[in-house]
């Protein structure tokens, strides 16, 4: 069979997303890649989602950040952001989902917005509602591990 020729392939453009969960949450590229069909099948439709065709591509995720390529169809990158917009859990756990940018290659948007080295994750023992807690630290993040489950504070509040 040949190949279709250049101006009749399918176009792409690819999505480079930031994850972010607790700490303890355990994400992988199945599930996410699951959570954004059913996050763009409910916004759009069956038809609608058939026809931004989104496919994680790359995945990468640890101690409650990660990050993703994300490839959709030329003309659909506004039904693609929107779509990602509406994943908050990964079988369960919430999560924040965020575009870093868009690009025409894979190459680019590996280069100008993945791979850049997050915050490493530092485990630290804090005040917090006057008792001594366990928390961990990511930058300026701190998740406080509470009675039921992790509270996100800042250093005002530890």
């Amino acid at each position: 069979m040949k190949h279709l020729p250049k101006h009749l392939r399918p176009r792409w453009r690819y999505l480079a997303v930031e994850l972010e969960a607790w700490p303890d949450a355990d994400v992988s590229q199945g599930d996410f890649q699951r959570s954004v069909w059913f996050a763009a099948q409910n916004l759009y439709g069956d038809a609608g989602s058939a026809d931004a065709d989104l496919r994680v591509l790359q995945f990468s995720f640890a101690d409650g950040s990660g990050e993703a390529l994300v490839r959709v169809r030329h003309g659909e990158v506004e039904r693609g952001r929107a779509a990602l917009a509406c994943v908050d859990a990964v079988r369960g756990d919430p999560v924040r989902v965020a575009v870093r940018g868009v690009s025409g290659t894979i190459r680019a948007a590996e280069e100008k917005y993945l791979g850049r080295p997050g915050e490493p994750a530092a485990e630290a023992s804090v005040a917090f509602a006057d008792d001594s807690c366990r928390a961990v630290r990511r930058g300026d993040l701190v998740d406080v591990d509470g009675e039921n489950g992790f509270v996100g504070a800042t250093d005002l509040d530890c």
